[in-house]
């Protein structure tokens, strides 16, 4: 019996594998029903036995759960707690980021990857009310869907799960999803806390690293959605600088409560997510999710018997879950009935971030838009055009058999012209040579899949592909062999051997490409005239692409990440080591530094039309650390398409006197504009917001001086805007 919770965990995932700016914490409840919850949850901890709170410290019900899975092909959400005669809500988590993880039927959004593309806020926050409201439709009060870790390197695995490689921008994409989450009441959680990055040596890898880059590089973006109010974090699988996350004071407690106030309540990352009680109890972990093996009673008992820990401590960590439970769990505005799940509403949404976060990184000779009154035939081919790719097949895994194929939403497009849309079999190159030859224009799709990257399901054990593996059970399960942090960049040698046999027969090839992160293309870049990335772009990602290639929609997407020239540009990145050194520079920051040419730098993409961004100004040139900078520019929409630009605030430090990069992203905006139309965009930028961390003083310090702000479209863009501001 001793491992039936670890078979039932597995036997989910394997039979869910074989099925085809925003509202704050302190807006959303009203001073009276937060004292309300508190007074409430004091006086529950007066009531309630030493058993009855320890069934708040962790997850329940797996055993049913995988039975439930196994016989009815249903997943139940997992929970957490609830006492009907006390009227205390339980827990019901749901998981995410591109949906309701894990439930056959919901809508499967473009991965966050991909959302970070769009660096639309408003769209995430939109996003992350529709799944909500899936949730709440299914029973659900709390959802997993905010992943906020840093891209330290496109390798890692679950890069698709996440919204890019900078801090600022990947804080204001994750509070936008948690703010449309629980405009619906339901409990956002926020993890994984913290650096995590590396999927294959997940269960315990190390992440090592000095205070200031902690500070300044892995914990901004965490502190931004929990000063604003989400209502959960959960804590990662590996280890900082030695320690378990899930059993880590400094993160827990130190950071977490004391340095940032936050109030809500912390949950493991399942089942291996922590390991010794005393320390958890002392770390501040509220919950032990899926079960409760670590948090058992009996263990706490003892604990409190022998004087290890105080009843104070257990009172404390039940008091924020209690609390936060119950101020979520007051009326909702709506009825949220079951049909919301997977419904025609939340389809179209996903089709426009489908549509919004696709990014043209090459269009020489104006290859697109395509003009479908000027085409007979069209060749679609590549391994994946007739695949459904969502994403990987791990926890955020969504469920749903009405995707729309790149193949079928380009064939269903080309139908209302009379296009003639050719395929062949990928394999075949002499078939696809003689179908390129014979087509107008040719689009390939191509990239990774959930074989080759996403979530690593295994007990503890490190993949290491150059040593033999054991085969067992588990391990003959396909899935569970499938995975983990990529091994290359570059594409397969299948997918570049197919470009290059279809840009060889036709020179008007346009290459889709598809995958979490960055994918370098030095073997066939010069060869294609239009590169396209799309990612896991859901379940309309056909529909999108369609409309992206035929000029329906003008791509805005931005890379939220840097594509190098070489994958030696980035820094290391070796999974199976049990010990991993994060520096200080990682992504544009690191290329900046070391004065590295990328091939397509942070920040960028191409559209249909041109813009011209002129007139910079601030409100004066003079400012103290409290204050906010208020700058002001126009954008003008010179082509003749509507087309959306997304303006990117940088700022850089001539007069410093420490090390520090070259530049910074410290705000962004999406400006949509018609055809010859011209807007003011406005950004503002605390001054606090320039500080450093001083490792000596523990605090963050504000230099004096010279300041400059960019404002351009890329973190390469070298027609951008710059003026001096001065720091006294």
């Amino acid at each position: 019996m001793r491992y039936l919770p670890y078979f039932t965990f597995f036997l989910l995932l394997f039979v869910q594998s074989k099925w085809s700016a925003g509202v704050a914490y302190a807006q959303l409840f009203t001073p009276a029903e937060v004292k309300a919850a508190e007074t409430r949850a004091k006086e529950l901890l007066q009531t309630m036995t030493l058993r009855q709170k320890v069934r708040e410290m962790h997850g329940k019900q797996l055993l049913r759960t995988g039975i439930t899975a196994f016989l009815f092909r249903k997943i139940d959400p997992f929970k957490s707690g609830g006492n009907k005669r006390l009227n205390i809500p339980p827990m019901i988590f749901f998981d995410g980021p591109r949906g309701v993880g894990m439930y056959r039927g919901a809508t499967a959004f473009p991965v966050s990857m991909a959302r970070g593309a769009s660096w639309d806020t408003d769209l995430e926050t939109r996003i992350g009310s529709a799944i909500a409201r899936e949730v709440r439709a299914l029973g659900g009060n709390y959802s997993g869907a905010v992943c906020l870790n840093l891209l330290r390197h496109p390798a890692w695995g679950r890069a698709q799960e996440t919204y890019g490689e900078d801090p600022h921008h990947v804080g204001e994409m994750a509070w936008s999803l948690a703010a449309g989450i629980q405009m619906h009441r339901v409990q956002a959680c926020a993890k994984h806390f913290a650096a995590n990055s590396m999927e294959n040596n997940r269960y315990g890898g190390s992440m090592n690293m000095n205070e200031r880059t902690l500070h300044e590089v892995y914990l901004p973006h965490f502190k931004k959605v929990t000063q604003r109010g989400v209502a959960s974090i959960m804590s990662a699988y590996n280890r900082l600088n030695g320690e378990y996350c899930g059993q880590n004071k400094l993160l827990l407690t130190d950071i977490l409560r004391t340095d940032w106030g936050f109030k809500g309540y912390v949950v493991s990352d399942w089942v291996h997510g922590v390991f010794d009680t005393e320390k958890a109890l002392n770390a501040g972990l509220n919950i032990e999710m899926p079960q409760g093996k670590v948090y058992a009673y009996k263990r706490i008992k003892k604990l409190l018997q022998n004087g290890v820990i105080l009843p104070q401590q257990i009172d404390s960590l039940v008091f924020a879950t209690l609390r936060t439970k119950l101020l979520f769990a007051g009326k909702v505005a709506q009825t949220y009935h079951k049909n919301l799940v997977g419904c025609i509403q939340h389809r179209l949404l996903a089709l426009e971030a489908a549509e919004k976060s696709a990014v043209l990184l090459k269009n020489d000779q104006n290859l697109l838009p395509l003009n479908p009154n000027a085409l007979k035939t069209i060749a679609v081919v590549g391994y994946l055009a007739k695949v459904k790719q969502t994403g990987d097949r791990g926890s955020s895994s969504v469920i749903n058999n009405k995707v729309v194929t790149a193949y079928e939403g380009i064939k269903h497009y080309a139908k209302q012209y009379n296009i003639q849309v050719l395929t062949a079999p990928a394999n075949n190159l002499q078939k696809i040579k003689q179908v390129c030859a014979k087509a107008d224009v040719v689009v390939v799709i191509a990239g990774a899949t959930y074989k080759e990257e996403g979530e690593y399901i295994g007990y503890g054990k490190i993949r290491n592909p150059d040593k033999p593996h054991k085969t067992g059970f588990f391990t003959k399960l396909s899935y569970l062999a499938n995975g983990g942090d990529r091994q290359y960049l570059h594409l397969n040698p299948k997918d570049i051997a197919l470009i290059k046999t279809a840009a060889a027969a036709n020179p008007r090839t346009i290459v889709s490409l598809v995958a979490g992160s960055a994918i370098t293309v030095e073997e066939w870049h010069e060869q294609t005239p239009a590169i396209l990335q799309t990612f896991y772009n859901g379940v309309e990602g056909g529909t999108a692409l369609a409309h992206l290639l035929f000029g329906k929609v003008n791509p805005s997407g931005k890379l939220p990440f840097t594509v190098p020239v070489h994958a030696d540009d980035l820094p290391p990145f070796n999974s199976f080591l049990p010990d991993a050194d994060y520096g200080y520079y990682h992504g544009y920051t690191l290329f900046d530094k070391e004065k590295k040419q990328a091939r397509y730098p942070f920040g960028f993409g191409l559209s249909y039309t041109r813009f011209l961004l002129q007139n910079l100004q601030t409100n004066r040139q003079q400012y103290s650390p409290q204050d906010t900078i208020s700058l002001t520019a126009t954008l003008t929409n010179t082509g003749n398409r509507a087309g959306a630009q997304v303006v990117q605030l940088y700022t850089a430090y001539p007069d410093t006197k420490i090390d520090r990069p070259i530049k910074n992203l410290r705000a962004f905006t999406k400006i949509m504009l018609q055809p010859n139309e011209t807007k003011t965009i406005t950004l503002r930028l605390p001054i606090a917001e320039l500080a450093y961390y001083n490792p000596a003083a523990k605090q963050w310090i504000t230099e004096t001086g010279t300041y400059k702000l960019l404002l351009g479209n890329s973190s390469a863009d070298e027609g951008m805007l710059i003026t001096d501001i001065e720091v006294r």
